[in-house]
């Protein structure tokens, strides 16, 4: 089974075996599919160029031509206004059909990857808040006696970097960016005591995770970054360093063209657990396109 997932930032593919429910391979590629849509409402024609590549690329290491495939695309082609366009092109020159889904969809499925990934970690899974920080929106997902509450946010990492001149200005407005999240918490914790714990997926959560293990954007490595507990001083600590850092050297820790929208990312991340009242989080890599495989696998079984 292959799951594709075009997210705002970032395109990812999966291959797992429906059989163990076990990665078999795996592919991602930054192609900034929201660049610019911030200030003209549209995917930018070299935004769908680098996609296509990235699709090509992906179909070197992994073989399409001999297994299903399933790719669904997220908050940057919901709100595009050339979306159909977008999509027709993708599927002329690659031959991939791309849904696009909406939040709660996005939510459900990462969900469903995470608790999968909790389970295999021996974590808890039945009693947590969920927190999927991605390119154009969020995803809030809280877990409390056997209920699932979840809110789809227009709050992204890139689309706050290209909303603001500099990190500085991010910082000063992240109160007001985050005052729907608040309010949503605020909605739940009033009903239902806090949930167990913070778990956090999606770029942000993960480099952070192997900057702690020591693991620069060459080497990272899935299973070494799964499960790993970050508290909020060592975020802090982190993003000290990382902004001590040159562009060169930041570049080795977060990848090419990520150096800005990881401060973004922080200041999000960091803005949430405070309004859900934590001061730790587990990552986890695992995300929308384990949930769409896993998905497609129990479909089928």
């Amino acid at each position: 089974m292959i799951a594709c997932d075009l997210g705002s930032n970032t395109f990812r593919v999966v291959q797992m075996d429906c059989g163990t429910k076990e990665r078999v391979k795996e592919f991602e590629k930054i192609v900034k599919t929201a660049d610019g849509l911030q200030q003209s409402g549209e995917i930018s024609k070299a935004s769908v160029n680098r996609i296509i590549e990235a699709i090509n690329e992906a179909k070197k290491v992994i073989d399409f031509a001999n297994d299903e495939v399933y790719a669904v695309a997220t908050a940057a082609l919901r709100r595009a206004a050339n979306q159909e366009k977008v999509l027709n092109r993708i599927k002329k020159e690659t031959g991939i059909l791309f849904e696009v889904i909406g939040g709660t969809q996005e939510a459900n499925l990462t969900a469903l990857a995470v608790k999968e990934a909790l389970k295999k970690l021996d974590l808890e899974y039945q009693d947590f808040i969920l927190l999927d920080l991605g390119g154009g929106s969020s995803e809030l997902y809280i877990r409390k006696e056997d209920r699932a509450f979840i809110k789809s946010f227009d709050l992204g990492i890139v689309t706050l970097t290209q909303k603001y001149n500099s990190y500085e200005d991010v910082l000063k407005c992240i109160e007001n960016e985050t005052k729907d999240i608040r309010k949503f918490v605020k909605e739940i914790y009033a009903t239902f005591q806090k949930p167990k714990v913070f778990v956090s997926t999606a770029g942000t959560a993960t480099t952070l995770a192997a900057f702690k293990m020591g693991l620069d954007y060459k080497s990272y490595d899935h299973d070494k970054v799964n499960g790993v507990k970050l508290t909020v001083l060592e975020i802090e600590e982190l993003l000290k360093k990382l902004l001590s850092f040159d562009d060169e050297e930041r570049c080795r820790w977060v990848g090419v063209g990520r150096s800005e929208l990881i401060f973004s990312g922080i200041a999000i991340l960091k803005s949430i657990l405070s309004i859900s009242d934590f001061d730790e989080m587990i990552v986890i890599d695992d995300g929308l396109r384990e949930g769409l495989a896993l998905s497609k696998c129990n479909d089928k079984s």
